[in-house]
């Protein structure tokens, strides 16, 4: 990368370069961190580092390989510690549906959803080829494993490096990246669920899934709602510990303390962890005036709906997906 007249590329040349990757290693930080936000934190310190060592960069292996080994790093200096993100399932058992909600917990407890639009690139066969690997399970899936192994699981599963080039990103030999990954996978087997959600915007039934979900929430229909939801349907809503399983508990639950949705506006997004999401809004004491509530994420299979996931922390995730803090009735002319 170099020669007797200094560097073959501009540190600006290079600044760009490393943009070019963003969304990808954004990704893999997401997947290594759980939190969107920490994963674009992460980003943006390895492109610092680059940057400052960009001199010494002499080429020997790929500026995305490069990139990957500096995030790498990062995200594992960032995970220094025993504590894992998770989802409210993972834990504790389904409260009943008439539980008060307890304390929230604070918002480093959870695993957080990511746009889509941080998260994949503009390639369909990339997003369909990766967008398994954002669901919400398999990120709190990759929770259960010690950070190095959890890279390891990531490089050589995701995104199909070589041990050879994980040993090398890692710092470690390939028998210990392949011992590790032997490891992981036996983890995963026993934490990750069997099925993960299949939604498919060119699935017919799946489209007519989620529109009867908007119509039969906004409305407030339980016994409609009902009706789509799977028999083991997991409610949640980080940062409450409290979670509710069933179509009928489910039900029971938004008719008792989730009873101020009702009256929501649901906003369609372009997506978070390759899952159907909303804004979901509810109503405030001025008529026709909706406050942030939560993101809203459903996780399909076949069918059913199979999770309903409400993530209440709107302070911070709507700005995220570029949602406005007020929704209003169109003003209708007399």
């Amino acid at each position: 990368m170099t020669d007797s007249s200094g560097p073959s590329t501009t540190l600006d040349d290079a600044l760009k370069s490393f943009e070019g990757h963003r969304r990808e290693l954004c990704a893999y930080a997401y997947r290594m961190l759980g939190s969107s936000f920490e994963a674009e934190d992460a980003v943006q310190e390895a492109f610092t580092r680059a940057w400052k060592s960009y001199s010494s960069f002499e080429g020997r292996a790929s500026l995305r390989s490069w990139l990957y080994k500096i995030t790498t790093n990062v995200c594992l200096d960032m995970l220094d510690g025993p504590q894992r993100r998770a989802r409210p399932m993972d834990l504790n058992g389904p409260s009943r549906p008439d539980s008060p909600l307890p304390a929230p917990q604070p918002d480093y407890v959870w695993i957080e959803p990511i746009p889509d639009g941080l998260a994949f690139g503009a390639d369909p066969a990339e997003h369909a080829s990766t967008k398994d690997t954002l669901r919400l399970a398999f990120v709190a899936a990759c929770q259960h494993l010690p950070a190095t192994q959890r890279a390891i699981l990531i490089m050589r599963e995701v995104l199909r490096f070589s041990a050879n080039e994980t040993a090398e990103a890692l710092t470690m030999s390939p028998a210990s990246v392949n011992s590790a990954l032997q490891r992981a996978r036996a983890t995963m087997s026993k934490v990750q669920p069997t099925v993960t959600d299949d939604y498919d915007e060119s699935d017919e039934n799946q489209r007519k899934l989620i529109n009867d979900f908007v119509s039969a929430f906004e409305a407030y229909d339980m016994d409609t709602l009902t009706t789509l939801l799977k028999a083991d349907v997991a409610l949640s809503m980080p940062p409450f510990d409290l979670w509710i399983s069933g179509p009928d508990n489910v039900a029971a639950f938004m008719l008792g303390t989730g009873s101020a949705c009702e009256g929501s506006k649901l906003i369609r997004l372009e997506g978070a962890n390759g899952h159907v999401a909303f804004g979901h809004y509810k109503p405030t004491e001025e008529p026709g005036v909706y406050s942030p509530w939560s993101i809203t994420i459903l996780e399909l299979e076949g069918d059913t709906i199979a999770g309903l996931n409400f993530f209440l922390d709107t302070d911070k995730l709507f700005p995220l997906f570029d949602l406005p803090l007020e929704l209003r009735d169109p003003v209708t002319q007399s």
